[in-house]
């Protein structure tokens, strides 16, 4: 799903124009990765977790030359579901399987 199906189907579902819908979805994005830059978590309860995460340093090799390099040390965005949120999707996966769980 494209960011513009998402605003749309928020839009249909609360009622909301869409140009409100994206103003309020933009913001929200927003304030998630200026939380992030500041190196603060963010918790969306029953949905999931937003935090940096640090990546060590480690091997590697330059696809173009073949050769050996260092990739350095660097600080990554990361995503952990909650358990509610995997709950959602293994119980959806069980009813397109035809079983359930």
């Amino acid at each position: 799903m494209q960011k513009t199906d998402f605003i749309a189907r928020v839009a249909e579902q609360t009622g909301v124009s869409k140009k409100v819908t994206r103003q309020v979805i933009e913001t929200a994005l927003d304030l998630i990765a200026s939380s992030l830059a500041a190196n603060e978590k963010v918790v969306l309860s029953g949905f999931g977790t937003f935090e940096m995460r640090q990546r060590r340093e480690r091997r590697g090799v330059n696809p173009q030359t073949r050769q050996a390099m260092t990739i350095p040390a660097s600080k990554t965005p990361g995503f952990s579901a909650s358990n509610n949120l995997k709950e959602m999707v293994r119980q959806s996966q069980a009813r397109e399987r035809g079983g359930s769980r």
